[in-house]
């Protein structure tokens, strides 16, 4: 049990279960401190900028931010507002995260876990006073409580409505579950049990992953209101006892996956997905392979008025080109030698449901011409019939190539993509919805745990950053394959690492300890970008004082030629050497200490 100092009793019940450090030595668990945090703030008043560390950001009233809430309350009802809320909170808390990362590895783990808090200070959104914090971050085991005092969103509750019934810290409590959640790369659930603005003496919230929580689909709504979030996705609760992972209902082999995600790209498009649903439009997905088409496409057919009728789905690219009308439109007896029976096709029988194309955009001009007719008229003729046949199918079609581009070219129909045009959803990729990139580990871990009967616990925090990191470029399907290959690779009962996701082929060993900021693994001498002044290392290569320098000397020297041609300003002398300014203020302490 590790104590925290600087935390007034009765708070001090705190730290176990921790991995401090590689050789398991103690670190001040008070670095960064607020003074750390507080330099990371640069002012340009003159240009109109503020920024922290390298993020723009605003100075806002906190009456503001309470006329912004009443405004949702009024216009969208309270349970819609709070979601709004809590998911602006939890990409603020990603985004919190994703800062403390950048401090630095000498940053202790029990010290970014706290940084988020300190943040949250510095900015005037509340105080946070540990009450109870154990966690083991290589793996994912965490259970906190924390006292929030001085809440902003609180004080404006009552300012505006007085004391209310239910706990009022939406945006707080949305804010700790995204940055503990993408510390630790998986769904920690926080939930407020006490509130000022409920009359109580200070906030009280309290977090543990997602499957220790009974009764968590309220809190899943509230994280993606407008998504499909299934809390049955992440279990029931789990047993506290190590090692233990309990039987699940998770979809086996052929069964459909669950739509999960919070991060704004993703509620997007469920939004437009509901917005269209009710109608009879056809729908056009469109976003790189591996992001989920077929999904949004049958998530589609289930909210819809068709959901009682069939789904039918054909990959237009697995088709030969010479059975593709046969397949779209079916074949009377006797059309060709061995058609010894007539045979429906996809639109006959997805009749009174929804057809979906995946792939369209792989379809031979001559197929796309057939296909334009049964759109328009609504009518087909089988391979080898005379009877027009009429079909009330939905038509939903999915597609990875650029099918405006591809009519420039000569290569698609431009009458077939207006009529297939009619509303498009685009499905962002992995890369561009980070956010859920936890949601989606803890998903695919409970599932093939379940599916090939193993008991792996989690995910190493050197996986959890790689994986938070890499690049993607197989998407969805390749983040599950690469978990699916982690949960049979791994011993029972231990972390997936690096090893176990990540073949050689793909990652060499040299490079699995280095992430780029492009997004993929990348070679530790190609992980920073070279910053834009060249010339000062090739500046200070032509120094050389009398009797020579030791390696202290030359980084004090090229420190101090970064901060000078940066005219004082840390930030900026930061992003010359391409590190983190917090990382650059303790250097230029720890070499003034030195002297």
């Amino acid at each position: 049990m590790t104590e925290l100092p600087g935390i007034p009793a009765p708070a001090r019940r705190l730290v176990g279960n921790l991995r401090l450090s590689p050789a398991g030595e103690e670190q001040d668990p008070q670095r960064p401190s607020v003074q750390d945090l507080t330099e990371c703030i640069s002012f340009s008043p003159e240009e109109g900028r503020v920024w922290l560390h390298d993020q723009r950001v605003i100075l806002m009233r906190t009456s503001t931010m309470g006329e912004m809430r009443r405004e949702l309350v009024a216009s969208l009802g309270e349970a819609r507002a709070r979601g709004i809320l809590t998911r602006l909170g939890y990409s603020e808390g990603v985004r919190d995260a994703e800062f403390a990362r950048s401090l630095g590895p000498e940053v202790d783990p029990i010290s970014t876990a706290l940084a988020g808090a300190k943040l949250h200070a510095l900015e005037g959104g509340v105080k946070v006073v540990p009450v109870h914090l154990a966690f083991d971050a290589e793996r994912g085991l965490y259970e906190g409580e924390f006292l929030n005092l001085n809440s902003a969103e609180a004080d404006e509750v009552v300012a505006s409505q007085g004391l209310v019934r239910e706990p009022a810290c939406w945006g707080l409590v949305g804010r700790v579950t995204g940055y503990v959640s993408n510390l630790l790369g998986k769904l920690i659930i926080f939930r407020e049990v006490e509130c000022r603005a409920q009359g109580a003496a200070a906030c009280r919230i309290i977090g543990r992953p997602a499957e220790e929580w009974p009764d968590v689909e309220e809190d899943l709504q509230y994280l993606n209101a407008e998504g499909f979030v299934n809390a049955s996705a992440f279990g029931p609760p789990q047993s506290r006892e190590a090692g233990h992972l309990p039987d699940l209902e998770v979809p086996g082999e052929g069964e459909e996956d669950q739509m999960v995600g919070v991060s704004s790209a993703f509620s997007t498009a469920c939004h437009l997905l509901r917005k269209v649903a009710p109608t009879r439009a056809t729908v056009l997905f469109t976003g790189e392979s591996g992001v989920g088409k077929e999904l949004f496409a049958r998530m589609l057919h289930d909210i819809s008025p068709r959901r009682k009728g069939p789904f039918i789905s054909i990959n237009c690219a697995a088709i030969p080109e010479a059975l593709v009308e046969s397949e779209l439109f079916g074949v009377d007896r006797g059309a060709f030698t061995g058609a010894t029976v007539s045979r429906p096709g996809r639109f006959e029988r997805a009749s009174g449901g929804s057809l979906f194309l995946d792939e369209i955009g792989t379809l031979s001009l001559t197929s796309q011409g057939k296909l334009l007719r049964a759109l328009q008229e609504g009518v087909i003729e089988r391979v080898g019939g005379t009877e027009l046949l009429r079909v009330d199918a939905r038509v939903v079609a999915a597609t990875n190539v650029d099918l405006e581009e591809a009519v420039r070219r000569g290569e698609f129909r431009e009458d077939l993509f207006f009529r297939l045009n009619v509303f498009p959803i685009h499905l962002p990729p992995l890369r561009e919805r980070r956010d859920d990139i936890p949601l989606f580990m803890t998903y695919f871990l409970r599932r093939y745990n379940t599916r090939h009967d193993r008991s792996v616990l989690g995910f190493t925090a050197r996986a959890v950053r790689a994986l938070l990191n890499y690049g993607f470029p197989g998407n969805i399907r390749e983040l599950q394959n690469l978990v699916e290959r982690g949960v049979i690779s791994v011993e029972e009962n231990e972390l997936i690492d690096i090893s176990h996701l990540f073949r050689k082929e793909q990652i060499p060993r040299e490079q699995v300890y280095s992430v780029a900021r492009s997004g993929t693994l990348a070679n530790p001498e190609e992980s920073v970008p070279r910053p834009p002044q060249t010339d000062l290392l090739d500046h200070l290569a032509q120094w050389r004082p009398e009797g020579g320098c030791s390696l202290e000397q030359f980084e004090a020297r090229l420190l101090q030629e970064a901060v000078e041609r940066s005219k004082g300003n840390l930030s900026a002398a930061a992003r010359l050497l391409g590190i983190s300014r917090p990382q650059l203020a303790y250097r230029l302490k720890k070499g003034s200490s030195s002297k």
